[in-house]
């Protein structure tokens, strides 16, 4: 199994990262803000436009040090890409499964398996653990809507049919998300999922925490030779990373939305942590967005047992798993691919 190192994130907008022999420099005009050893690193997220100097992309590519660039508010700019890694074998297998619908569409309906199932027990956990605080009709109402999803997939016959599906289950679940805030719901308010721009506190969480997630999902598919891009449930479109889309479905429930939750019911976060922009739009401030970082680099390290591979791993290494065993059936080595079902 792969070995969970550091993630660097560098949210100041105005930094610029250059290379000194094996080391990240992190500058600002003239003045160095910090110097990072690239061997205790697995990822650097940027958080701005200033961007990296040739020689750190280079070095970072060789290194399989993952580099991405994202807005200040988190919204996905770019990555760097180095060589391909993996067998050229295995991603004509994933291309030829992609655009074969009678191959695409069983592992679409796992990726859609999981994610409604794991977001009904994120539901159902609500239920049992908060029974006296929870509008206890509506939560039970919209798990019965997305039981009933579930069961119809198997005798889904094409990808466009499985997404009416999954509008069904989201809106079920979305429509009960409220429920699940504990603390300070005057000012954690969810009336449904927006996005670019978030147009409440918790969709700017929710965004933000996708945007993160869904970056470690495609470098971890990367780094078992697959291409983010070509998707089973998500169809191809330029400049989309659809198979990364494809496993944040499933992964969405037990460690964005959990993430998130967790951060509103701790009361790490709170109002006055928000900036509102003049369009509407909610973002995390400069100090925030550091912390939640810091919660969210704290949450990879958490340990859990894997439902499949019945090994112990940390949360951050989920994505890479869950990449590991899809190439796996596209291999030949599984019958099928194994969704991520969390308890």
């Amino acid at each position: 199994m792969k070995r969970l190192l550091n993630t660097l994130y560098i949210t100041n907008p105005d930094a610029y990262l250059s290379l000194d022999g094996e080391t990240i420099v992190v500058l600002q005009g003239e003045e160095t803000l910090g110097r990072i050893p690239l061997l205790n690193l697995s990822s650097v997220v940027c958080f701005g436009y200033r961007g990296a100097s040739p020689a750190l992309m280079g070095a970072c590519a060789e290194r399989g040090v993952d580099l991405s660039f994202l807005t200040p508010h988190g919204r996905f700019l770019s990555r760097v890409a180095g060589p391909v890694r993996g067998n050229v074998l295995l991603r004509k297998a994933q291309y030829d499964w992609a655009s074969d619908p009678g191959k695409a569409l069983p592992v679409a309906k796992m990726f859609l398996t999981g994610k409604i199932y794991n977001a009904r027990w994120r539901l159902e956990r609500a239920l049992r653990d908060h029974p006296q605080r929870v509008d206890e009709a509506l939560v039970r109402a919209a798990i019965a809507q997305m039981r009933a999803v579930l069961a119809m997939i198997g005798a889904a016959d094409s990808i466009s049919s499985l997404m009416g599906l999954e509008g069904i289950a989201a809106k079920a679940y979305f429509g009960a998300f409220n429920q699940m805030i504990l603390r300070d719901e005057a000012a954690f308010q969810f009336d449904g999922r927006n996005r670019r721009p978030p147009m409440d506190r918790v969709n700017a969480l929710l965004s933000f925490a996708y945007s993160l997630l869904t970056n470690e999902i495609a470098s971890a598919l990367e780094s078992v030779g697959l291409d983010p891009y070509a998707g089973f449930l998500h169809q191809l479109r330029p400049g989309r990373m659809s198979l990364a889309l494809d496993l944040l479905e499933e992964l969405r429930a037990p460690v964005a939305d959990r993430f998130v939750v967790t951060q509103i019911n701790l009361g790490v976060l709170s109002a006055g942590d928000f900036s509102q922009k003049e369009n509407g739009a909610f973002y995390l401030k400069d100090d925030a967005r550091k912390s939640y970082l810091a919660a969210w680099q704290k949450l990879k390290q958490d340990q859990l047992t894997h439902p499949f591979l019945k090994e112990k791993i940390p949360w951050g290494l989920v994505p890479y798993a869950q990449a590991m065993l899809l190439a796996r059936h596209l291999r030949g080595d599984l019958d099928a691919y194994p969704p991520f079902f969390w308890k």
